[in-house]
């Protein structure tokens, strides 16, 4: 393969669903077998049909061809059900193809689901010599990196405590340390590490930033958080059901994405969010947003330097205190521009169960004219022993037009360049 460290040719998957029929004694084993050769023999099904049971045939993946060199730290995005997961696994060595191939060169650490590879009855420390000899680690190499993996993970006071005990966070801190430091040529990272909290989160992207240039490793990451897939990846893949729709430069691919994903809001109009695809543990979670400027001069469009007010209709399943609940908006391009963020007011949000109405206001929107992305985020920002890290996280939301105001009327004209605008002078000092 030369510097190729992966290639996929017409990669397919395809699922039965409705086909399979759990068998709880022989009696329904030899029944089921005696009815399939009856219809076998010209009998019609009672479905209608000559076969079993009816199936609806569904294609995860169809006809996916990609190659990655060596080195490379790659992106790929979707929305929910677009087959991102599905192409991890397979690459994994998880689940077989259907049709296709792929081949990879080299040692493969993956993290793909909470508690991949662990065992609830043994403890951290057994966990760790478990996972790495299933990556073909020596007791020595597993020996010489323990103590870095345990430091990294945090999770020292609960090392030899079973794994069962462990909260979800514990178990991607965890297994995340494992996956980076046994040096695995390709490094496969799903959205998982959503579940821990943010801090670690961005160790997590600097450890995968580092053994990428200093290592030459490959690293195939998916993630719905546009700014870290900007920040890691330098190229970018795009799925939408099942087949792969874009690949190239990371920024026109997102660009390609978050335009398909987010509609155009009207001010002062509820905008539902329940449906859009998302990240998080969906224990708190957005249903509806609307935003308006309060201005009827400009008919409550946001404009530079003015206000711009958010109210955001939220679901708990419980009463719950949130420590990050934020607006954040975005160039189209993806880059992140606003944080309104309550971590940064020391304020906790406090939920009761069931729908709630949040307004957040900010006071002076300092972004020129133009069109931009909004998100909606929902955290602990500090993730404990027996808590998740992020609950809701909707990327790209809708958009929202700044708009120009003056006294001669307002619309979109530019009156300078870059995003944010501010006052300035200019005084002759000769």
């Amino acid at each position: 393969m030369g510097d190729i460290a992966i290639r996929v040719d017409n990669l397919s998957k395809k699922y039965k669903i409705g086909l399979a029929k759990p068998h709880d004694t022989l009696r329904d084993q030899l029944a089921d077998g005696l009815k399939t050769l009856f219809y076998r023999n010209g009998h019609q099904s009672p479905a209608g049909g000559r076969g079993s049971q009816p199936s609806d045939t569904v294609w995860a993946l169809k006809d996916v061809s990609f190659e990655i060199n060596q080195g490379e730290v790659v992106g790929i995005i979707g929305a929910k059900g677009s087959g991102k997961s599905t192409l991890l696994k397979i690459l994994s060595r998880i689940t077989e193809p259907t049709a296709g191939c792929a081949e990879i060169r080299g040692r493969v650490g993956s993290l793909l689901e909470v508690g991949t590879g662990f065992h609830s009855e043994l403890t951290g420390r057994e966990n760790i010599y478990l996972n790495s000899a299933i990556l073909g680690m020596r007791k020595g190499e597993i020996e010489r990196k323990f103590d870095e993996i345990v430091a990294f993970s945090e999770v020292e006071r609960f090392i030899d405590e079973p794994v069962k005990h462990y909260s979800s966070g514990m178990y991607v801190r965890l297994a995340f340390a494992v996956a980076a430091h046994l040096e695995p040529e390709v490094l496969i990272v799903d959205e998982v590490l959503a579940v821990g909290d943010v801090d670690f989160q961005k160790k997590c992207l600097g450890k995968m930033q580092d053994i990428s240039k200093s290592d030459g490793r490959t690293i195939l990451f998916v993630s719905h958080n546009m700014d870290s897939i900007q920040r890691l990846c330098s190229k970018c893949f795009m799925l939408k059901e099942g087949q792969l729709v874009a690949q190239g430069e990371t920024a026109s691919v997102v660009v390609n994405y978050l335009s398909r994903s987010c509609c155009r809001a009207q001010p002062n109009q509820w905008i539902d969010v329940s449906h859009m695809n998302r990240g998080g543990s969906g224990q708190t979670r957005f249903l509806a947003a609307q935003y308006s400027s309060l201005n009827e001069a400009v008919a409550f469009q946001p404009y530079s330097n003015g206000p711009l007010e958010f109210l955001l209709a939220i679901e708990s399943d419980r009463q719950r205190s949130v420590g990050s609940l934020a607006i954040t908006l975005y160039t189209q391009s993806g880059n992140k521009l606003v944080n309104a963020d309550t971590v940064r007011l020391g304020q906790p949000v406090i939920l009761r169960s069931g729908r709630n109405v949040v307004k957040l206001s900010i006071k002076q929107l300092h972004l020129n004219p133009g069109i931009y992305v909004a998100g909606l985020w929902l955290a602990n920002p500090i993730a404990s022993r027996s808590t998740g890290g992020e609950y809701d996280h909707v990327q790209s939301a809708f958009e929202i037009e700044v708009v120009h105001n003056s006294s001669n009327g307002f619309g979109s004209t530019c009156q300078s360049d870059g995003f944010v605008s501010c006052d300035f002078v200019v005084t002759n000092l000769d």
